[in-house]
This record gives C-alpha cells, sequence and structure tokens, in this order.
C-alpha cells in the first residue's frame, strides 16, 4: 500500500519514500522521495515529474502551483542522497554512474501513472536533472513502446547542464582522460578550489535573494564537486554529444546571458552565473525529436528563481509550449485514429 506523509513544505504537499537497497557506491541503502502537492480540487490525467539539479531538491513552490493551475498534478522527485533522500554517512549528490538514478525514475513515473490514473506524464528537470532525463529517456526510447510507450508526454529542460563550462582547456581530450582516471582511483576527493558563494548569495533571502529554502540540503556554496561524480557527468556530456534519441519533443529554457564572478553583484540577478549558455545553445540539438529553445531575458540559472519580469516571461513560455504540446498529441492521436 502506498503511504504519503505530510512534506516539510506544509499544506498541501505530501512525500513518499522509494526503497532503492544497497548502494552500489557502498554508502548504505539509499532512498528517493517523491513529493507531490494535492491541492483539494486537483483532478485530472495529466501530472508533471519534477527533478532537481547538483546541490539542489524541491522546494519551488510556485512552481507546482502554476502547473497546477495548467490542470497539472504535480510531483517531484529529490534523487538518492539528495535533499529529503539523503541519509546520515551519505555523500551529498555522490554517484558514480548516472544510469544509477534509472532505478528511481523509474519507479516514481510509475507511482506518478498510478496517481493519474495510467496517465501522461510531463518531465521537468533543471541543470544537472537537465542531463540526467535526456540520457535515461534514450535508454527508455530504445526499449519496447520508447518513451512515449511509457507514458512520457514531453520533456521541460531548464538550464540543462550539456558542457563543462570554463575555459576551453577542461573540455581536452587530455584533461577528459586526467578526470576519468582520477574518478577511478580517488572517487570521493573533491576537485579543489571549490568556495564560490556567488550563486547560492544571488538566491537566498538570508543573503541578497528573495527565495526560502534549507540551506542544509542546498548550501550557499554549493557541496563539493568529487572526482568520481564528475567523471559520471563527463561520460553523460560524451554520450549526449554523439545524440540522443528522447523520443519526446522538448523545450528548453535558458539565460539570454552568461555571468561569473567571484563574488556577489547584481548583474548575476540578471544572468546564468553557473552554466555557458551558449554551451546549452550548441548542444541543445542532440536531443533528438522536436526541440523548442527560448531564451530568457534576465534569467537566473535556475530560471524559474528569476526576478519578476524573466520569471513571468519563463512561464508565459512555459504555456504556450504546454498549448503547442497538447495540439501536436491531438493531432498524432487523430492521424493514429485514421491510420487504424
Amino acid at each position: 500500500m502506498t503511504t504519503w506523509a505530510p512534506d516539510v513544505l506544509g499544506d498541501g504537499y505530501q512525500q513518499l519514500t522509494i526503497p532503492l537497497g544497497p548502494d552500489p557506491d557502498g554508502e548504505g541503502d539509499v532512498e528517493a522521495t517523491l513529493v507531490r502537492y494535492q491541492p483539494g480540487d486537483m483532478t485530472g490525467n495529466r501530472a508533471v515529474l519534477y527533478v532537481h539539479g547538483f546541490t539542489d531538491y524541491f522546494f519551488q513552490q510556485h512552481v507546482a502551483e502554476h502547473f497546477a493551475e495548467q490542470g497539472y498534478s504535480f510531483f517531484a522527485l529529490d534523487l538518492r542522497k539528495c535533499g529529503r533522500s539523503r541519509r546520515a554517512g551519505q555523500t551529498p549528490h555522490f554517484v558514480t554512474d548516472l544510469k544509477l538514478y534509472d532505478e528511481e525514475l523509474n519507479e516514481a513515473l510509475r507511482l506518478v501513472r498510478e496517481q493519474v490514473g495510467g496517465g501522461q506524464v510531463l518531465l521537468v528537470a533543471h541543470s544537472t536533472g537537465g542531463l540526467i532525463l535526456p540520457l535515461w529517456l534514450d535508454r527508455l526510447e530504445r526499449k519496447p513502446g520508447g518513451s512515449a510507450g511509457a507514458g512520457v508526454a514531453g520533456l521541460i529542460l531548464n538550464s540543462p547542464w550539456f558542457d563543462l563550462q570554463g575555459p576551453a582547456l577542461l573540455r581536452t581530450a587530455g584533461t577528459s582522460a586526467a578526470i576519468d582516471a582520477l574518478g577511478r582511483v580517488s572517487s570521493k576527493t573533491p576537485i579543489p578550489g571549490q568556495k564560490l558563494d556567488t550563486y547560492g548569495s544571488s538566491l537566498h533571502v538570508g543573503s541578497n535573494g528573495a527565495w526560502e529554502y534549507n540551506l542544509d540540503w542546498k548550501p550557499l556554496m554549493g557541496f563539493p564537486v568529487r572526482f568520481g561524480w564528475l567523471r559520471a557527468i563527463r561520460r553523460g556530456h560524451a554520450q549526449l554529444h554523439q545524440g540522443l534519441d528522447i523520443g519526446v519533443p522538448s523545450l528548453i529554457l535558458r539565460s539570454k546571458r552568461t555571468v561569473f564572478a567571484s563574488r556577489y553583484n547584481p548583474t548575476v540577478d540578471a544572468a546564468d552565473a553557473v552554466l555557458d549558455v551558449e554551451q546549452i545553445a550548441k548542444w541543445a540539438g542532440c536531443l533528438g525529436d522536436r526541440i523548442t529553445i527560448v531564451p530568457i531575458d534576465g534569467a537566473r540559472h535556475d530560471v524559474f528563481l528569476s526576478t519578476e519580469k524573466p520569471l513571468a516571461d519563463a512561464f508565459h513560455e512555459v504555456d504556450l509550449w504546454l498549448a503547442w504540446l497538447d495540439a501536436h498529441h491531438l493531432t498524432a492521436d487523430r492521424e493514429t485514429g485514421a491510420s487504424a
């Protein structure tokens, strides 16, 4: 029997633990956490499943409420060792293979579809989640029925992490080989030089931002990036760059510009302070299927944590695309019926 418990977000939010058994990376038993937003009047047979990024978890209630207003039941997944799902002694966000997330993603998709009577699920992901989900969908597409047959209606990516940011030297074959080697032999060793709180300070209400969240689950300086985890990321990037087939239409939202800064200043409130937006644009075509890319002027790295105007613009673009997606599926259903 599925037992939901009250969630830390309060009224209307509940959570469900997904046991995953022993951690392949040797940190005890692991679990994921599925969160749902269920206002009293929610009905219907379609849903959103949201997946967070690195040094992140689900807390964006305004996102849940917006999708609910559009008629979607809303669910979010805190991945293993992240946010609600991390247990004592576990290294935050640490995995040595992004495929490990398939287990909780498959189960979350099953649970969400069960909650909406077998209806279609729209996937939404941010940053590292925007790399994890396309890789998973590519594997799902290779199975009988594909990703659409598994109940996936489409994909919205919010500043997905499609390549390693920074100087070109970091993306050379030599550097990639070094990361691969260090990731094997020193997997939990932190990469040096990770002390920036620029982005975190732009967000949190206790610094220069307007958003309230748990700093134990999303610290201002972020969690340390470790060689084994970065090795998994770079392998995911390489697979993406070779071309994927996710099997469903996608919308990609990103900021119009990148501003990297060593400390907070107001310019980072209107730009991506984490990823290079030109790389997002460069690799977006690797997803396969129909892709819509929309730069949002003034958006932050998490487009849905932007200031008022770009946030409103982002939601407007989402709503336009959702209307298109509905029409697209309706046309496809008619054509299928006619051919039958």
